[in-house]
Order: structure tokens, then C-alpha cells, then sequence
């Protein structure tokens, strides 16, 4: 948790090779897509932030203050990181394009910050210090290029919500009056910076863990007032609930998560959802282990990757059905428009899938 840690035809093409199983460590098929190594140059980094924006402008945010840019599909990387911040934990990072995005540090009190660049990282503006000493920001999100929301964990008893309407130059704290009571020991983790995630031009789910039950948090008002439900994803424990979601609309969500420690069992580390959250199912065939990111494959209704360090897996039954396709490391997982799929996680790793 957080204080803890365009063509239908084409996307059909790549799903039809996805299948063959994995040859070699982080492969996703011999002679069809696989993961091909972008490698920035940093491996003492670990990237929980990734925002891709199309197969050749992506961005990533990690430790030491890290942020970094490639506008060539990753053959070359520039660091674009704030000056000063090399002390900072960035967990997550939203991009509009290749000029403007906005970023999140998290920590408790003034380590949780967002900055906001305009020029491609040549400059940032530091748009929001955190001043409670309670407060822990784990995620952004944005509906659009105006609105987005970043969650806290618990303050007094419910889940705090940061709210942009100009695009993450100002940020306001939400009222809770809306927010449902957060259970005992329930929190978020800013593991992959999905933990968070919006679809449409209101509708919002918040992840969590760590309570007695591993719940998805719903809103349809920009984060004004909140529903929340029961999943089947293992909790009882501060390592354990949902670490990501992922949503192809307003209704049809993935939830993966478990038990983040190493060797340790993850059952039941994914479940579905087909009434915008209302409800969740277990996976029938769950991922064999802790996953802590997630997306759906670009234009498909059916096909979605989900990452954790010991693996890639797809699944081709909306989320019913997993197999493991790869076994490198990586934290997040994004996809694009124009079939484009990025990852990214421990000791500098980046990858793009490629045929």
C-alpha cells in the first residue's frame, strides 16, 4: 500500500500470436509479439510510472526523482526529471502528449507532491505540497485534459481525493462527506500508478488493500461521492488486495492484485467486473501470482495483459481466463490507440511490445 510500498483487424492479428506460449524469459511467443527492451540507461531505477501516449512518445516516472521521455519508440531516452527532486519517489505520471504531463510523488507529508510540466520536461511547476502530516498520496488519473483526481490513503477515517479542473496547475482537497468509511488498516499502494483509474468523462475506481476485505471504490461524480464493494481478491493483511485496475468503459473493469512479498501465494489475483464495479467475480483462472499492473489491449473488448515481477499474463476472455505468456519483471503495463503496448518496472527496465 501506499505507506508499504484503430484497426480491430490488426489488434486481432497480434492477439492471434500472443497466444503461443513464451520461449524465453520475458518473451510473449516465439516469432509473434514480444516485449523488446527499450533500455534507458538506468538500472539503478525502478519505474512504477508509465505514460504511454503512443507507440513512439512514452514517459516514466521512478525513484531518485526520475523522470524520463523518448519521442522515437524508445531507441533514445532524455531525462527531463525536476531539478531538486532527486530525493523523491515518483509513482506515477498522466501525459497528454509529448509537451505537457504531470507527475506524482508520494511519502507521507511534504513528499507527496504533483508537478506539472508544459515544455517536455524542460521546466516543472511544482502544483501541489502536501501539508498533512497524515496524508499519503498513492495515484493519479485524469478524465481529460482539464479534470483528474489523485488519491490519498485514509485521513480521519476515509480515503482523501485531490481534484484538478485545469489540467494539474491547481489542486483542491474534496469533501469526504461523500467517501464511504475506509476499514481497519485499509489503504492504497503506489505500486503501479493504477490504483486509480477513470473512464469517460466522470466515472472513477479506487484500488485498496490492507483491510479485511480487498475493495474497489466507485464514482460517477468526479470523485464527489463514492460507492464502494467487496472483491474476491485476498486482503487481511497490509501486502495483500488490489494493486490495479483497468477499464475498457464504464462497465466492463479488472481488478489484479495479491500478496506483494516474494515467494508468497497469491490466490484468486484477479476478478472482473461487468456493472461498472458494482459487482466482482473471481477469475476462473487466475494469474499464478502477485500481478501489480494491468491494460487492456488497444481496440479489443476481450484481450488484456497484466504484469508483476515474475510475469506477463494475457487473458482473452475479458479477464475470465489468465495464462502466462512471459517471465521478466515489470511493475506497469499501458496501451495505446494505435496499438501500442509499454511496460516498465525494476532495475531500469522498459519495454515495448513488438512483432
Amino acid at each position: 500500500m501506499g505507506r508499504l510500498v484503430a484497426a480491430g483487424v490488426a489488434c486481432g492479428a497480434v492477439l492471434a500470436t500472443l497466444t503461443v506460449p513464451a520461449a524465453e524469459a520475458g518473451s510473449l511467443g516465439a516469432g509473434g509479439p514480444h516485449w523488446a527492451p527499450k533500455d534507458p540507461g538506468t538500472p539503478q531505477i525502478r519505474f512504477r510510472g508509465l505514460a504511454a501516449v503512443d507507440r513512439r512518445t512514452a514517459w516514466l516516472a521512478g525513484t531518485g526523482g526520475t523522470v524520463l521521455r523518448t519521442t522515437d519508440g524508445g531507441a533514445s531516452w532524455r531525462n527531463v526529471s525536476p531539478p531538486g527532486a532527486g530525493d523523491l519517489q515518483f509513482r506515477d505520471v498522466e501525459a497528454f502528449d509529448a509537451r505537457r504531463a504531470v507527475v506524482l510523488a508520494v511519502g507521507e507529508g511534504e513528499a507527496s507532491r504533483v508537478y506539472r510540466t508544459d515544455d517536455g520536461g524542460a521546466t516543472w511547476a511544482e502544483s501541489f505540497r502536501n501539508t498533512d502530516p497524515k496524508a499519503f498520496y498513492d495515484c493519479l488519473s485524469f478524465f481529460d485534459r482539464r479534470h483528474g483526481l489523485a488519491m490519498g490513503d485514509p485521513v480521519d477515517g476515509r480515503f482523501r481525493i485531490l481534484s484538478t479542473s485545469d489540467g494539474g496547475r491547481s489542486w483542491r482537497v474534496l469533501p469526504s462527506a461523500g467517501m464511504p468509511p475506509a476499514l481497519d488498516g485499509e489503504a492504497g499502494f503506489a505500486a503501479s500508478g493504477q490504483c486509480l483509474v477513470t473512464s469517460g468523462p466522470k466515472d472513477v475506481w479506487l484500488a485498496t488493500g490492507g483491510g479485511a476485505h480487498a475493495r474497489v471504490l466507485h464514482s460517477a461524480d468526479r470523485g464527489l461521492t463514492w460507492t464502494a464493494a467487496g472483491t474476491p481478491v485476498p486482503a487481511g493483511d497490509p501486502a495483500r488486495g488490489v494493486f490495479a485496475l483497468a477499464f475498457r468503459d464504464r462497465t466492463h473493469g479488472l481488478a489484479v492484485g495479491g500478496d506483494y512479498r516474494p515467494g508468497r501465494p497469491s490466490p484468486q489475483a484477479a476478478a472482473v467486473t461487468a456493472d461498472g464495479g458494482r459487482t466482482w467475480t473471481p477469475a476462473a483462472t487466475p494469474p499464478p501470482a502477485y500481478r501489480s499492473g494491468a491494460a487492456w489491449l488497444p481496440h479489443s473488448r476481450t484481450a488484456a495483459l497484466a504484469v508483476g515481477p515474475t510475469g506477463t499474463d494475457l487473458t482473452t476472455d475479458a479477464g475470465r481466463t489468465w495464462r502466462t505468456i512471459g517471465s521478466g519483471s515489470y511493475d506497469t503495463v499501458a496501451c495505446t490507440a494505435d496499438l501500442s503496448c509499454w511496460a516498465a518496472g525494476e532495475q531500469g527496465r522498459v519495454a515495448r511490445l513488438e512483432r
